[in-house]
């Protein structure tokens, strides 16, 4: 596993590990290093057969093979117990460490997340894996954008986007990885086990996300016995990014402040 540690380095430091999305790559979390390194050692890290972890996902074990995976850079790090963001996937692989090590985990940020996949996104993988077996890598990779962003950020971002969709064709993770993410993500289902969860949690979400109803997240939010929700109207399935600033802000709070309410 390929990881990255910004940030705070001495013994004592607050650890926090971001694990993100279908794409895997630790660079996903750029607009939110800076913001936590004064704080916190943060430790990114490309997921199993993305970036420049090798290797693919098993065929099975779904999520919890991938949070085996987080696991396993902790040991080798010698982390006993730090707090967890993950986005989308990210989110699932810290549901599945919090449900099956609780003593691990700290607090929890659920980034657009689910306990199971709505009929919604089931249909967004349909057309994605169309895309791949039809139409190839470029086609797969250039539709990824609408699924992330709001039209405008992406008209304001074309030529960031053109350069990241070189990357991201350049770098892709293999049809094979991919698929098998894909389904581990559909096969997901903790909905009845939530209230197992004991993690301080903090569920953000955005209304105009295309990929997730934002209702997952309300559902997160309810179904969780220690939780807090984060709803705002704009920034779309990739609102970490989109819109970095007000996200960071309700970030760090939660992280700070011991005595977020919790309901």
């Amino acid at each position: 596993m390929h990881y990255d540690i910004h940030g705070q380095s001495h013994a004592g430091a607050r650890t926090i590990i971001l694990s993100s999305g279908l794409g895997g790559a630790a660079s996903y979390w750029a607009p939110q290093i800076e913001a936590l390194a004064a704080d916190f050692r943060v430790i990114t890290y490309d997921h199993r057969g993305t970036g420049r972890t090798g290797g693919e996902v098993p065929e099975v074990g779904g999520i919890a093979a991938m949070a085996d995976d987080v696991l396993e850079i902790a040991l080798e790090l010698g982390i006993e117990r730090f707090d967890f963001m993950g986005h989308a996937l990210g989110g699932l692989i810290g549901l599945d460490i919090a449900l099956r090590r609780p003593d691990m985990i700290g607090q929890l940020i659920l980034v657009n997340a689910w306990s199971k996949a709505d009929p919604h996104s089931g249909r967004c993988f349909d057309v994605r894996i169309e895309l791949l077996e039809r139409s190839g890598v470029e086609m797969f990779v250039k539709a990824q954008p609408l699924f992330l962003y709001p039209s405008v950020w992406m008209s304001e971002n074309a030529v960031r986007l053109d350069t990241e969709e070189r990357h991201a064709i350049t770098h892709f993770q293999g049809k094979t990885n991919i698929l098998r993410r894909i389904a581990a993500l559909r096969a997901f289902d903790l909905d009845d086990r939530l209230s197992d969860i004991a993690a301080h949690t903090l569920v953000m979400a955005t209304r105009d996300d295309l990929l997730v109803p934002y209702t997952r997240s309300v559902r997160l939010a309810e179904g969780l016995p220690h939780a807090e929700l984060a709803l705002t109207d704009f920034g779309a399935h990739a609102v970490n990014v989109t819109e970095a600033k007000t996200f960071n802000d309700t970030m760090l709070r939660f992280l700070r402040d011991a005595r977020s309410e919790i309901r």
